[in-house]
């Protein structure tokens, strides 16, 4: 059995934003952004989709995104039952959508080819915290590891390979635990094999993240108090 690495890949350059385009998307029929350099802020009255354009955007990310919404919810009502989200990045571009006749399928392109949804976290990593995640911090230690596997991801997309792999070999072996009859231990100790080795990787990636995150949050506060006491 292949030992994975247990230390992320250096972290990735952030790729701009350059365009996004929504069709049927939400309340939004035929929407295009072009952003400008440096932070972006979206304003406007209550309704008018500010959030369906976030939500848009974390959608060319792997999963649900922020709202975690079923994908046959996301067209616009009076549409067509599709929508598609595409964006120009400074190294490519990127679209998601669904059709007309497949309304439960997503469809991922990556510069014009099909693509499994996973390679998305090849080219962009987001991450969102909204009102709704305000019990983050209140509720269980798994809300907490889940947001930070969402910070590691967008370091290393490697992550996302280990925590399923972990999470499949787990529920095997306790399925296995809990069968009727004798215990196939070379099975048992295989699959707590893999569960040693991937949970090794993952804990490895969440300590060089929060390791990283300290050293920048120390310098914040360092450079904060010199502007401080000059």
């Amino acid at each position: 059995m292949r030992l994975p690495s247990l230390h992320p890949p250096p972290y990735r350059p952030i790729m701009a934003l350059l365009r996004l385009s929504l069709s049927d998307f939400r309340n939004h029929a035929d929407l295009v952004i072009e952003p400008g350099p440096g932070f972006v802020v979206l304003t406007g009255e209550n309704g008018a989709g500010k959030t369906n354009i976030l939500e848009a955007v974390s959608l060319l990310s792997p999963g649900r995104g922020l709202r975690g919404a079923p994908i046959t919810e996301i067209a616009r009502a009076t549409g067509t039952g599709a929508f598609g989200i595409a964006a120009r990045l400074a190294g490519g571009e990127l679209a998601t959508g669904t059709q007309s006749n497949a309304v439960n399928r997503r469809i991922v392109r990556i510069n014009g080819a099909q693509k499994a949804i996973t390679s998305l976290s090849e080219w962009l990593s987001l991450i969102w915290l909204t009102p709704a995640m305000d019990r983050l911090f209140n509720e269980g230690a798994s809300e907490r590891r889940r947001f930070l596997d969402r910070l590691v991801l967008a370091a290393s997309p490697a992550h996302a390979g280990h925590a399923s792999r972990y999470d499949a070999a787990m529920r095997q072996r306790n399925r296995l635990l809990s069968h009727d009859g004798p215990l196939d231990n070379a099975w048992l100790s295989g699959l707590e094999q893999q569960m040693a080795l991937h949970g090794a990787a993952l804990t490895a990636a969440r300590t060089d993240c929060l390791t990283e995150l300290s050293a920048r949050a120390l310098t914040q506060r360092q450079m904060a108090r010199s502007r401080a006491h000059h």
